[in-house]
């Protein structure tokens, strides 16, 4: 009976706005530090913690036509936003941005997975093709850090850093894809594939590896 109480709770509607709440958290973070860093207003941190946070799930719900957007339905974490950047702008100083970003690379990696995982569920739970959900679960997880960094006016950090970066997410959403055919539960195919998107993306940052890079002089 209590098995069967657990199952009701976690619902696949309540598992998802779960997985999406914790990864908007940990990008909304990466996003204040951006703004901080480019010393904009409070507007300006605002936008682009905002853009951050939810920029790859919208960009995701307008290309699969899916509505309510998640922060339209759950709007307390407009309010939740809101309140991370008051408290950056009063307590965050220069001197803290190198050790809250070296910091910050660990949540940022778990978002980075739970975000992947999440949004090639959405797709595949909508009935989209097994390689268009996972590009789901790519946009997801990387076209909010993509938008930051274009307001910021930055060549995007996924697209130059060399670091495997939306690999990794690649990765995670086909280990999505597999438990979904398997009919694995929510819970146990979020873990398979968030874990393996963070798992890689914490290797990328602790053995610096790189992706191959354009070498124009190479005929």
């Amino acid at each position: 009976m209590a098995m069967t109480h657990l199952a009701e709770v976690l619902t696949l509607s309540n598992t998802q706005i779960a997985i999406e709440a914790a990864a908007t958290v940990a990008f909304a973070v990466s996003g204040l530090m951006e703004a901080a860093r480019k010393r904009l207003d409070a507007v300006g941190v605002c936008v682009v913690a905002g853009l951050t946070a939810f920029g790859g799930g919208t960009l995701r719900d307008v290309l699969l036509d899916r509505r309510p957007f998640f922060w339209v339905e759950h709007a307390t974490w407009l309010w939740v936003l809101m309140a991370l950047c008051a408290a950056a702008m009063l307590f965050l100083r220069a001197r803290h941005f190198e050790p809250t970003e070296r910091a910050m690379q660990w949540p940022d990696a778990l978002g980075l997975g739970l975000f992947a995982s999440g949004g090639t569920h959405i797709a595949l739970d909508m009935g989209m093709p097994a390689i268009v959900a996972v590009l789901m679960g790519m946009v997801t997880a990387v076209f909010g850090g993509v938008m930051r960094d274009v307001v910021c006016n930055e060549i995007p950090r996924a697209f130059r850093d060399h670091q495997p970066y939306a690999v990794c997410a690649f990765a995670g959403g086909w280990v999505m894809v597999a438990a979904y055919q398997l009919a694995w539960p929510l819970w146990a195919a979020t873990l398979a594939a968030a874990g393996v998107t963070t798992v890689l993306r914490v290797l990328t940052v602790l053995r610096g590896w790189n992706l191959p890079e354009w070498r124009s002089g190479a005929y």
